[in-house]
């Protein structure tokens, strides 16, 4: 036997059926009636006793579709307000928010040049004096 597998086993897992007993048949009665006003507050139809036992014994379809209420009408509370079409783009003498800006360039003689510093770093030169002193730095 020690050369078995683990699939020969004596074990069973069978659900085994329980016999219906007086006090499980009041029982049921009992959980029908409160299921039924259960379904009823939440307004669906009531079950049978013997569909009640065959949903708790796992037999019947538990998916169930709520009664159709009739439509309401809902009032429509938005406040009317007149359509006012918005200003162009631009408008003669006045230019909207939204334009797009002029680039901005450099017209001045202030900086003469762009220097590199250590690790690509590009600086304003605004003077002779500064040149010399950004090419003489060590790393």
């Amino acid at each position: 036997m020690h050369l078995v597998g683990p699939y020969l086993t004596t074990t069973s897992y069978k659900k085994r059926k329980t016999k219906m007993t007086k006090a499980r048949v009041l029982q049921l009665e009992a959980d029908h009636k409160s299921h039924n006003k259960f379904l009823k507050s939440i307004k669906l139809a009531p079950i049978s006793y013997d569909e009640y036992v065959d949903y708790i014994s796992g037999k019947a379809p538990r998916t169930r579709k709520p009664a159709p209420e009739p439509l309401k009408t809902v009032p429509d509370y938005r406040r009317q307000v007149p359509k006012i079409p918005s200003l162009p783009m631009t408008t003669e003498g006045m230019q909207s928010a939204c334009a797009k800006k002029a680039p901005q360039q450099y017209t001045g003689t202030l900086i003469k040049g762009i220097a590199t510093m250590h690790k690509s770093n590009a600086v304003p030169v605004i003077n002779d004096e500064q040149a010399k002193e950004i090419s003489s730095m060590r790393r």
